[in-house]
């Protein structure tokens, strides 16, 4: 049983199951759906946050690798370059495009990703688009409890609706206790 439940862990912490799949799956196959919850959305969440660390921490290299760069430049071809180096800071614009998305466009992206690209490819998008590591893990945890509840609750009612007994009856039970 231990195995069972060990594998629903390692399969929502890979990119291509997802907790979206493994929970109804593993519900069919007879495991208890408060448990296949927990361990699924913490498998997920586990390598969703390392995911946004390491993201966040090359952008942080990248950027002071390109301030270096930058300043090297200056410092080579002189004063009439600064005027260019102020350009290619963000203007007006892209900072006011990028606080619009980060108030409306990451909760859309976290809510719905999960379950249309994967989690991992939300959380991805979120720091690719400039969003904050904080903002991008709060918002894909909530996303991730609520399609864990989502997932949890629907698949346990709809394999109960059909099939009843299931979780003394189920594949994965069957499987791994004889």
């Amino acid at each position: 049983m231990f195995l069972s439940y060990f594998l629903v862990f390692l399969l929502a912490a890979i990119p291509l199951f997802e907790l979206v799949a493994v929970i109804p799956l593993a519900i069919i196959g007879g495991l208890s759906p408060v448990l296949t919850g927990i361990l699924a959305f913490l498998g997920n969440a586990l390598t969703v946050v390392l995911l946004i660390v390491f993201v966040d921490k090359f952008k942080v290299w990248r950027k002071k690798r390109k301030q270096k760069r930058l300043k090297d430049v200056v410092q080579e071809v002189g004063e009439t370059t600064e005027a260019h180096v102020d350009e290619m800071q963000e203007s007006k614009k892209e900072k006011r495009a990028r606080v619009l998305f980060d108030k409306y466009g990451l909760p859309g992206l976290t809510i719905i990703g999960p379950f249309f690209v994967g989690s991992h490819i939300s959380a991805f998008m979120g720091m690719s688009f400039g969003s904050k590591r904080k903002l991008v893990t709060s918002w894909m945890m909530t996303s991730l409890v609520l399609w864990t509840v989502i997932m949890a609750v629907a698949s346990s009612y709809g394999v109960d609706f059909f099939v009843s007994d299931v979780e003394n009856d189920g594949v994965l039970v069957r499987l791994f206790t004889n």
